[in-house]
């Protein structure tokens, strides 16, 4: 007979990838028993495949976890294909009968644990599954007739009164299994890109360890002046967290604890912390909304824009993801994008609204290219931003707010730092121009060494036309939002 305080339980990463305030790590450090940390590569079972950047973040996060655990006698097993499969052969080879994990509430993901769950309980192991990722367990937020919130701001109103108020737990002390049974070389996992390897520009610390210093520089610079700062691109005030929450490097708990607390340290002013907690709330709106309407992935939240005449240009939306439109803070963001897995959260507002709006190409297209390419790709918040911007989610701007990309650019970027950087071939334009060379004067851009249709694109569309063009689209959808008239 085996010894029960003998057996290994098995502790399944996925989008936890940290050990303070771990919720499933210090309940499987309670059993008292060894504990096999595993990760398990599930191509097929979420719903949708890893972007390229998200894949290149997953490398250096898992390599920092193995290194994290290593010190603590233990490592981190791989493990590639099936989840269920992958699972039942290392309890065959360990003789583990607890499965600790951290759930998932993505559509995909949530009915796969489930069913893993259901599975592995009928043949003895038992699932125990806890809330790592979001402040509250989507459908603990609620109407008072129950239903989901599709409101933010009522639903932000509850979270505050709901969400647990405790401090984040430390990492415990716990005996990891360092041997047996084997694992796969991550190397051969192929997840950093070789051919070409396009990250170079990456400027990110995957880890736990990178997580705790970029809060720690936040709570240091960007906090105090947060609420202004986090729309102007060319400076560092926006937390730069998303990442690090996305693959649970980072507890949300911690990140509105150590907010909350510079607050009542008096090193910031209480209003900053509460924008921020804000946002860490929308965050969470997103998750809740995602988890409780599926169908969102892929279709409107609101069913009147699946008959939204969407055009199919493929010129167009090559030019966009290229950064060659022609508007210049539209280019920038989408250049960052490329370079860098990550872009500004006002611009990625711009960006957005140019694509659905002044192109009237399909949503879809846009999340699919950012969830490709944005180290933070979050399913939830991919698709309600998207959905947000295009008009047709919940709590959805108006159909008729369209971004002008040259005065967001004026108003955002006013001495053209974000422009500048991203795109240099503008540089020598002064201020006032930058933001719409093709007004400047033909001797002005021929001192900027600026030649239009040359070294740098020409708007790929008109403004003005391409808005009314987009209010004409909107328009026709019946049962649209009766907002106030545009004019």
């Amino acid at each position: 007979m085996v010894d029960d305080s003998a057996r290994p339980v098995i502790l399944w990463f996925r989008r936890d990838l940290r050990l303070e305030d771990n919720p499933a790590l210090n309940a499987a450090a309670a059993t008292g028993r060894p504990i096999l940390p595993l990760f398990i590569l599930d191509e097929m079972g979420e719903g949708r495949a890893l972007g390229a950047a998200s894949a290149w973040w997953l490398d250096k996060s898992l390599r920092a976890l193995d290194a994290a655990l290593r010190t603590r006698g233990g490592r981190l097993v791989l493990r590639r294909g099936d989840s269920e499969a992958e699972l039942r052969r290392l309890i065959d080879q360990t003789g583990a009968d607890q499965v600790f994990m951290n759930r998932r509430f993505e559509p995909e993901a949530f009915t796969r644990d489930v069913d893993i769950a259901h599975a592995l309980r009928h043949d003895g192991v038992e699932c125990h599954g806890f809330n790592a990722a979001l402040l509250t367990r989507p459908g603990s937020v609620v109407t008072g007739t129950g239903k989901p919130y599709k409101v933010f701001t009522p639903f932000m109103k509850a979270l505050l009164q709901v969400m647990p108020d405790r401090a984040p737990a430390p990492a415990p002390q716990a005996a990891f299994t360092p041997s047996d049974p084997a694992s796969d070389d991550i190397d051969d996992w192929g997840l950093h890109p070789t051919a070409p390897d396009w990250s170079g520009g990456f400027d990110w610390s995957p880890g736990e360890a990178g997580a705790a210093s970029a809060l720690a520089a936040f709570l240091e610079n960007g906090l105090k002046d947060y609420a202004a700062g986090r729309d102007v691109p060319g400076r560092q005030g926006t937390s730069r967290l998303s990442p690090h929450l996305h693959w649970g490097e980072i507890s949300p708990r911690r990140a509105v604890q150590a907010a909350r607390q510079a607050a009542a340290q008096g090193r910031v002013a209480p209003a900053q912390a509460d924008k921020f907690v804000a946002e860490i709330g929308w965050r969470e709106f997103s998750a809740h909304l995602l988890h409780q309407f599926p169908y969102i992935t892929d279709r409107a939240f609101r069913p009147e824009f699946d008959a939204m005449p969407w055009r199919a240009d493929p010129v167009a939306l090559a030019a966009w993801k290229q950064g060659r439109t022609g508007y210049p803070l539209v280019d920038a963001g989408m250049r960052e994008l490329w370079a860098t897995g990550w872009m500004h959260n006002r611009v990625r507002m711009v960006v957005a609204s140019f694509l659905v709006k002044h192109l009237l190409i399909d949503w879809r297209e846009g999340e699919a290219w950012f969830w490709d390419t944005l180290v933070d790709a979050d399913l939830a918040s991919n698709v309600q931003n998207w959905q947000w911007v295009a008009g047709c989610g919940a709590d959805a701007a108006p159909y008729f707010r369209i971004f002008n990309p040259v005065i967001q650019g004026q108003k955002f970027d006013a001495d053209g730092r974000y422009v500048r950087r991203w795109v240099p071939e503008l540089r020598a334009l002064s201020d006032r121009w930058i933001h719409a060379p093709w007004t400047a004067p033909a001797a002005v851009l021929a001192e900027a060494g600026v030649r239009l249709g040359q070294t740098y694109p020409r708007p790929i569309v008109d403004h003005a036309e391409a808005r009314q063009r987009a209010l004409d689209a909107f328009k026709t959808l019946a049962g649209r939002s009766q907002d106030e008239d545009p004019q």
